[in-house]
């Protein structure tokens, strides 16, 4: 099976899992979860790949055990990367960038958190890079640890399992394989809707908010400018 190696031959998903195994995908999928140099690693593509790959037959290990070492590996790489935000603190945000870090990632992550809250950890699961950097973020502005606990595991497991589960599902059908490149650019596709779906939420709560404000703004100032023009008047 060929698959869409989206940059060097080491990050195709295919050629990873045929390498390192399960145990390459889970400490992929840790570490892209909460370590700062894991936002480069093909999480969404090698996720569907294993899943493809159990259906199959060319992994021997049974679907329900692959599912809940992903989904472990998940929260635990958030988990990581909650205590390291909580440790390093606001000096993340003054780390000079480097060829495995970039400022820009971590300020988008701290947009995202900020923007979402608590269900930021969710969302991000399904968009690459900021779901490296929003535990991260999440440890920074130490969030609340039960509350993060529970969105993780629910992230975790929607993502982890979910991601997976599809890939297991569509691992029989005839088009999935003839079409592998374009089932992975559309999993990437898919993983901003949820996104795409709270943005527009929020621009259109925003809008409501101003046109309120204009209309109070507008009332208001009726009372004054009636008495300016009875003072003009005079």
């Amino acid at each position: 099976m060929n698959t869409l190696a989206l940059g060097p031959q080491w990050l195709d998903p295919d050629f990873l899992i045929g390498t390192f195994g399960l145990i390459g995908v889970l400490v992929i999928v840790f570490a892209e979860s909460g370590l700062l140099i894991g936002f480069f690693l093909p999480g969404d593509s090698l996720l569907f790949t294993t899943g493809l790959l159990v259906t199959t037959g060319k992994m021997d290990k049974p679907l329900w055990l692959v599912c809940a070492l992903v989904v472990l590996a998940a929260v635990l790489g958030d988990q990581a990367g909650y205590l390291f935000g909580r440790k390093v603190g606001p000096s993340l945000f003054k780390r000079p960038d480097s060829k495995l870090f970039k400022q820009e990632n971590v300020e988008k992550a701290h947009e995202f958190f900020e923007k979402y809250g608590p269900k930021s950890l969710v969302l991000a699961r399904f968009v690459p890079i900021v779901r490296t950097f929003t535990p991260i973020i999440a440890g920074v502005s130490r969030m609340n640890y039960r509350s993060f606990l529970t969105f993780n595991v629910i992230g975790g497991s929607l993502w982890g399992a979910g991601v997976t589960l599809l890939g297991a599902a569509l691992g029989n059908v005839e088009f999935v394989h003839k079409n592998i490149e374009a089932m992975l650019v559309l999993i990437v596709l898919i993983s901003v809707v949820p996104i795409a779906i709270e943005y527009l939420r929020a621009r259109g709560k925003a809008k409501k908010a101003e046109a309120a404000g204009a209309e109070q703004a507008l009332a208001g100032g009726a009372p004054g400018d009636a008495r300016r023009g009875r003072h003009a008047k005079r």
